[in-house]
């Protein structure tokens, strides 16, 4: 199943490069590695718990950005390592509403404005600069739902 998505981001990323004149890149899911799954926090501050609940004791804060790698996922809560190696400890856990696990990336080769819902007649609420990498959170037609730092936004590549 994971194979058949990332061939179709794959597909999906010829035909918009070729629309676009190849003004952007989408990098395709990893899908499982040897250890588990790689995830992104998509909010400003994102605390890593002992145990799955929110009134454990914190172990770390990650901010927007961090990617760490999800060993399981139980009642909303992802197990986490903090790099791709077997051999380190599990970190924590942290609360599963707050990232991205898995996704697929959006990598812009000019500048790409950003719209507030998918139609080039909504309000431009940014405008992404050249080598820009965000997790896409959604795919609806040519339109992809991007996070930007604890919102979000619609873009056309």
């Amino acid at each position: 199943m994971k194979k058949r998505f990332a061939a179709m981001m794959l597909a999906l990323s010829l035909m918009l490069g070729a629309a676009a004149g190849a003004q952007a890149e989408i990098i395709p899911a990893h899908g499982q590695g040897q250890i588990g799954l790689e995830a992104v926090v998509l909010c400003e501050k994102l605390t890593i718990r002992q145990e799955p609940r929110s009134n454990a004791a914190a172990v770390k804060t990650l901010k927007y950005g961090d990617w760490f790698i999800v060993l399981e996922q139980q009642d909303g809560w992802a197990k986490c390592i903090l790099s791709d190696s077997i051999d380190e400890e599990p970190a924590g856990w942290v609360n599963a509403a707050y990232l991205a696990i898995d996704p697929a990336w959006f990598r812009t080769e000019a500048l790409t404005p950003v719209y507030a819902w998918n139609s080039t007649a909504a309000p431009r609420v940014g405008l992404l600069d050249t080598n820009k990498t965000l997790p896409i959170l959604k795919i609806e037609g040519a339109w992809l739902l991007v996070s930007l730092r604890g919102a979000v936004g619609w873009i056309r590549p």
